[in-house]
């Protein structure tokens, strides 16, 4: 078990950070509550354990290898954050509740395929992987990746469930979602660094 704690840890501390799952979820426990939100929670946590599996298996190798799928996976992701960003940006704290939704978890889902964040903490975490046959390694990643991202979901959807009792304010809820907007359309930037 002591083999896997540098893993442990390097996962833990590269998906707790903010990056686009942190903002959407803690963005869609202000807006929504917890319980709207636990098909979206389920779906990341599911979601980077298959992106981080396929890593392990040998996809990542596969795209490092091959620079024009990775600049339309780079695109894709560019372009679908954005989008997000707008929509918080231009959210309206009246409808909210009543006429938008989160994501469910078939969204949040393949949400994770064009999550750059996942993919980096996800090639990066190859290094700490100890030698074994690339199913075992795909194995080990989607389990850590899924369990450890699981708590770190519950966390940021509790916390921003916590602020939505801070934000009955529209003036203060329109704030906090363009600073939330703003700080996810700063990824795109990243992708492309």
């Amino acid at each position: 078990m002591n083999e896997f704690l540098p893993l442990f840890g390097f996962v833990f501390l590269g998906l707790f950070s903010p990056g686009p799952n942190v903002i959407l979820l803690t963005t869609s426990g202000a807006r929504f509550g917890f319980s709207r939100t636990t098909p979206h929670i389920l779906g990341v946590a599911f979601g980077v354990g298959i992106t981080s599996g396929v890593t392990g298996l040998g996809l990542g190798a596969l795209l490092q290898t091959l620079p024009e799928l990775t600049l339309i996976l780079k695109m894709a992701a560019a372009g679908w954050i954005v989008w997000m960003a707008v929509q918080l940006w231009g959210a309206d704290p009246a409808q909210s509740k009543d006429q938008e939704r989160p994501f469910t978890f078939l969204e949040a889902v393949l949400f994770q395929w064009v999550n750059p964040k996942v993919w980096a903490v996800a090639f990066s975490a190859m290094a700490y992987v100890p030698a074994m046959t690339p199913l075992g390694q795909a194995v080990v990643l989607g389990a850590t990746f899924s369990g450890l991202n699981l708590g770190v979901c519950l966390f940021w959807t509790s916390t921003g469930t916590a602020l939505s009792y801070l934000l009955t304010n529209p003036g203060i809820w329109r704030l906090f979602m363009r600073i939330m907007a703003l700080a996810l359309v700063l990824f795109p930037v990243l992708v492309f660094l």
